[in-house]
């Protein structure tokens, strides 16, 4: 079963971009363990599509939009505080949009996209294995290959000590990766447990006629294609909450209560909600009530939430203080903002703290950008997101329900990255923003191509 599926996916839908196809999902597998070898492969893919199919990027109107995006961020760097801080801020937006317009022509169909997740799947494995030797066992190793080749450090006890982050740079960069990756799986998950429910469905149907069950539908496979996602499901699970990042703790239960509401399983829906509950009780309820629910939620989720974990946080590195300040910029400099990775400058000149982002990349996009810029910016980001729950809803392009479900998995994507860049910025990780973009461009490849479909089914 599982073969089958690979196979399918493998083949692209137009034969002239099967090379192309092999690049990325190659590029895609080696990239979390090897950015620039990974890249190259996706590069080459995106640059190869854009030679392909010229004239079908440049026709889109989303494409547009994100050529507009990148004439005003040019202009809002020109005007910027520390303009070199800003032009070289163009790097982590300009080169994204041109693998964006590449990608979402080369991605065309829900079997690409159950590819993609398999493949990130499958990628993430060695880098939880790593996190849990680097947390359990005091792994510690540097590996470093011509500087940029490979580059794995790896810090005994976490990153910061106590939390993992694995090859990543930081714990809550790890969480960025692996929420993208524990919602993809669980996603497939769901997928493989309906089929083998409708195979015992189908079995128990042949036994009641008293027909002989055909050996596909005792086959093993699906089973064990189930055994493995489940492991890699939990084993995600666990990182992510090693990682100690109270937003991907959040996005992971929103993420488990969304698959439960679309499957219809209200049993799974009202205990997630309850143990939801229960942890945010025993963290901001009243002290009776707090101390009942202490007693079995663990203080390690509670502690946390609360801050209590960590009571002595200077007032400078509070989200709250990093939120205010940015706002403040924006209310200074509304039309064009103070420049790319200006930021940073302007909150250690006041604080006299040294801070990458201010954990917010919407307020960062109004500080540093201005009003329009960065409402062009959300606003593409919202195309894409409704135009795929447009398609969700009413294509006859998604006939098979696990084609529906696997859309729907990259969609709850999006929302999980809106959320985790609400309290933290996933903009300046290579790794990170690279998935994000090509998560993006899959989303809008598809509803390109049911777009195109409608319209042939019109005429």
């Amino acid at each position: 079963m599982l073969g089958a599926c690979l196979k399918t996916a493998f083949r692209h839908p137009k034969p002239s971009l099967q090379s192309l196809w092999n690049y990325a999902q190659l590029g895609l597998l080696i990239f979390p363990l090897s950015p620039f070898f990974g890249a190259v492969g996706i590069v080459l893919a995106s640059l190869g599509t854009w030679i392909a199919q010229y004239r079908t990027i440049i026709r889109r109107p989303l494409n547009w939009g994100f050529a507009l995006l990148s004439v005003l961020l040019i202009i809002t760097a020109g005007f910027a505080y520390d303009k070199t801080a800003a032009f070289l801020g163009l790097f982590n937006f300009l080169p994204y949009f041109i693998v964006f317009a590449g990608f979402n022509a080369l991605i065309q169909t829900p079997a690409q996209l159950r590819q993609m997740s398999w493949i990130l799947v499958f990628s993430s494995l060695p880098v939880v294995i790593l996190g849990f030797g680097q947390l359990f066992l005091d792994w510690s190793f540097k590996i470093r290959i011509l500087w940029f080749v490979v580059e794995w450090d790896i810090e005994p006890g976490g990153q910061p000590l106590g939390r993992m982050a694995s090859i990543f740079m930081y714990a809550n960069t790890l969480a960025g990766y692996l929420m993208i990756v524990f919602i993809l799986g669980l996603g497939l998950w769901v997928e493989n447990y309906r089929r083998i429910r409708g195979i015992r469905e189908i079995k128990e149907m042949r036994e009641i006629r008293g027909k002989t069950s055909s050996s596909s539908s005792s086959s093993p496979s699906p089973h064990l294609t189930l055994l493995f996602l489940t492991v890699a499901v939990i084993a995600n699970l666990v990182a992510l909450i090693l990682t100690d990042s109270r937003n991907a703790w959040a996005i992971a239960i929103v993420a488990c209560l969304a698959y439960a509401f679309y499957e219809g399983w209200r049993i799974l829906v009202a205990g997630v909600a309850g143990i939801a509950t229960s942890v945010l009780l025993a963290a901001f309820a009243p002290s009776p009530v707090a101390q009942l629910f202490r007693k079995v939620v663990p203080a390690f989720f509670w502690a946390r939430l609360n801050d209590q974990m960590y009571p002595d946080r200077p007032v400078a590195l509070l989200r709250k203080t990093q939120w205010q300040f940015a706002l403040s910029l924006t209310g200074q400099r509304p039309w064009t903002g103070w420049g790319l990775r200006n930021f940073t400058l302007l909150y250690q000149a006041k604080m006299d703290v040294w801070l990458g982002h201010p954990h917010n990349l919407f307020l960062m996009v109004f500080a540093e950008t201005g009003f329009p810029t960065a409402l062009l910016f959300c606003g593409l980001l919202v195309w894409i997101f409704i135009a795929g729950v447009q398609v969700l809803r009413k294509s006859e392009y998604l006939e098979e329900a696990e084609d529906k479900l696997i859309f729907f998995s990259y969609l709850l994507v999006f929302v999980g990255w809106v959320l985790f860049n609400t309290a933290d910025v996933s903009l300046f990780d290579f790794r990170l923003n690279t998935l994000s973009w090509l998560l993006f461009s899959a989303i809008s490849g598809v509803v390109y191509r049911y777009n195109q479909y409608e319209r042939l089914q019109v005429r």
